[in-house]
């Protein structure tokens, strides 16, 4: 049934709340979906040891979690080799960066980040009623960091850098990163999304715990969701000063992270053989799926995360339609670009068909 009550609440949301875009969701189709290739999630289900975790906790379901997920902040600590001060878990990366924007944003002052990146950093922004300054991509997908570095002024409150960044796939050196946080005014938090680091396998990728040592307006964002192959369970975690930290803890709700996600993530940091087999699995299909884009002479930026991106401009949208027919989800960006995720077993032989025949229709003038 539907709402049967008064016609509309004479209560009124926020007004800047309805410019707020709305999250994308894959292409719709008839055929079924055979490789879900749309939301950067693991192949694989729980390993044994997780899902005894997590099963034994559901034993008792009438327990509260720890109180703040100190529970497991203390596994993630350890983990890093941090201290536990430094460390505060919640219900996925998002969640922590509504949680410090909130906490660090004043109404009237902006938040600077690249674009095209993460679809909800404009939605994070505007929700903790700061304003987002985005600054186009570099011509590779990369983030312009001279030109970030450059749109920060007196309003700025904070500056997001995703790297690798989600969805073109390029990411940011460490040279790079420690320059660019040497420009930045010590009171601007500069929070840096790395849900994908565990893809990026250049040696000159970023090593975020040297870079928290030496700047305290530093914040760094990692999930489960992703290498760990936790995403339905919602867990995430960032590492910043202790005096940040105890910040964002104020305005955390006091259960954080539910029992059954905490339990699945403490025994998910004991299973490196596995995150490690996992991201080697990805990294060796990512090298296939360039080679047959290649062949085929799809342009693609140098993705170093779970997934590529096909600046295809106008044509994303045929791509995306031919990868549905093949019974492929895809994450479609109308006018800039398709985003593939990697990992699914079948992808490759399913996306050599839908590429085939883009590659062959004559493009639209």
């Amino acid at each position: 049934m539907g709402w049967t009550g008064s016609a509309s609440p004479s209560v009124a949301a926020r007004p800047e709340l309805h410019a707020l875009p709305v999250y994308s969701a894959p292409l719709a189709s008839d055929t079924p979906v055979r490789v879900r290739a749309s939301s950067n999630e693991a192949p694989d289900a729980l390993s044994p040891a997780v899902r005894e975790a997590v099963l034994r906790r559901l034993q008792t379901p009438n327990r509260y979690p720890v109180l703040g997920g100190h529970d497991l902040v203390a596994a993630i600590a350890g983990h890093l080799g941090a201290d536990a001060e430094e460390v505060v878990a919640g219900d996925g990366s998002l969640s922590l960066l509504n949680y410090v924007l909130l906490t660090y944003c004043r109404p009237g002052h902006t938040v600077v980040h690249s674009w095209r990146s993460y679809e909800a950093y404009p939605i994070c922004v505007r929700t903790a009623g700061a304003e987002p300054v985005a600054v186009p991509n570099a011509a590779d997908g990369g983030h312009d960091l001279a030109a970030m570095a450059a749109a920060v002024d007196a309003r700025t409150d904070a500056v997001i850098v995703c790297s690798p960044n989600n969805p073109t796939g390029v990411a940011i050196g460490h040279g790079e990163l420690a320059a660019f946080l040497d420009t930045v005014p010590d009171d601007v938090l500069v929070v840096l999304d790395e849900a994908y680091r565990d893809f990026d396998d250049r040696p000159d990728a970023p090593r975020s715990r040297d870079l928290l040592a030496e700047h305290a307006n530093l914040v760094v964002l990692r999930t489960f969701s992703k290498a760990y192959g936790l995403a339905a369970l919602r867990i995430g975690y960032a590492i910043a000063h202790p005096q940040v930290v105890h910040a964002v803890r104020r305005i955390l709700p006091p259960f954080p992270v539910n029992a059954l996600a905490s339990a699945a993530a403490v025994a998910a940091l004991a299973e490196e053989k596995e995150r490690i087999a996992l991201v080697a699995s990805i990294l060796a299909q990512r090298t296939e799926v360039g080679a047959l884009l290649d062949a085929h002479g799809l342009p693609h930026t140098p993705s170093h995360a779970n997934f590529v991106w096909l600046p295809l401009g106008d044509r994303s949208e045929e791509l995306g339609r031919l990868c549905a027919a093949e019974g492929i989800s895809t994450r479609v960006f109308a006018g800039e670009g398709i985003r593939i995720s990697l990992g699914e077993p079948g992808l490759l032989d399913a996306l050599h068909e839908a590429v085939e025949a883009y590659a062959a229709a004559p493009a639209r003038p």
